[in-house]
């Protein structure tokens, strides 16, 4: 039996709809029983290589491969090498993949797609980090498209809309109305009668920068003068709506070149 030194997990449920659980971890040697799920899975392993059973037929997960397994089907899963594996996994209700595309998924659960791939990844650093919800609703929403489109037979499921300027225009006012409290993407889309996938393309194709990076501006922006008045970077962050003082700093830093604290000491 594998000892518990073998095993390295962390996991939570963040505020973000359509995700139930983030789930990361390294296994040397402990191998899952066959199991079920009420969630996709939507799983990529980063060192090592995972072998599972799936409705009775043999697959694996080598290091450029997504692999999507769907709820309610019997797995398993083991590692390939002794040296173990070290995965990141998505656990998502039906929001973004409904029943009908059970089929499909178990016909063919592992996907070489790399954009995909880069995608999840992206999804999966968003989700670690508090205070970037929008971000993490955006990313989440072209993963589901991808993987509709992989499942459906459609190839590369990006949208041929045509631009939308006006309906970019007015998430841009929205959002410059909620820099402190800022707004989920979904909220969004109701308020302005849009589907999400299409607000996020109208507004990156008007301004070049996603809703969420836009924001993001606004409010190193709005920390800016808060700290020319005088207040403290912990004041700031709250009051610029971030989500704590080292969230401000990260994009800050970024964004600026220096910390708020050397940005007011200057």
């Amino acid at each position: 039996m594998a000892s518990e030194s073998s095993r390295i997990v962390s996991a939570w449920r963040p505020a973000v709809p359509g995700v139930v659980e983030v789930f990361h971890a390294r296994f040397t040697e402990y191998a899952y029983p066959m199991h079920v799920h009420d969630a996709w899975t939507l799983l990529i392993v980063d060192t090592g290589a995972v072998r599972y059973d799936l409705d009775r037929h043999e697959h694996g997960t080598p290091h450029d491969t997504v692999s999507l397994l769907p709820p309610h089907v019997p797995h398993n899963g083991s590692p390939v090498t002794p040296e173990g594996f070290r995965k990141r996994v998505l656990y998502l209700d039906g929001t973004h993949l409904g029943d009908e595309l059970i089929g499909a998924a178990v016909d063919r659960p592992d996907l070489r797609d790399p954009l995909l791939r880069r995608r999840v990844g992206q999804l999966h650093g968003a989700l670690g980090r508090p205070g970037e919800e929008l971000e993490s609703e955006s990313r989440l929403l072209f993963v589901g498209e991808r993987l509709r489109g992989h499942l459906r037979g459609g190839g590369d499921p990006a949208s041929a809309r045509p631009a939308d300027p006006v309906l970019a225009r007015r998430l841009r006012e929205l959002l410059d109305e909620r820099i402190v409290e800022g707004v989920a993407l979904r909220e969004a889309a109701g308020l302005l009668g849009a589907h999400p996938a299409h607000l996020v393309r109208a507004f990156s194709a008007a301004y070049g920068i996603a809703p969420h990076q836009y924001l993001t501006s606004l409010r190193v922006g709005r920390a800016r003068r808060l700290l020319l008045e005088g207040r403290s970077p912990g004041d700031t962050a709250v009051a610029a709506g971030f989500y704590d003082q080292s969230h401000l700093t990260r994009h800050f830093r970024r964004l600026v070149g220096v910390p708020p604290g050397r940005y007011k000491a200057g």
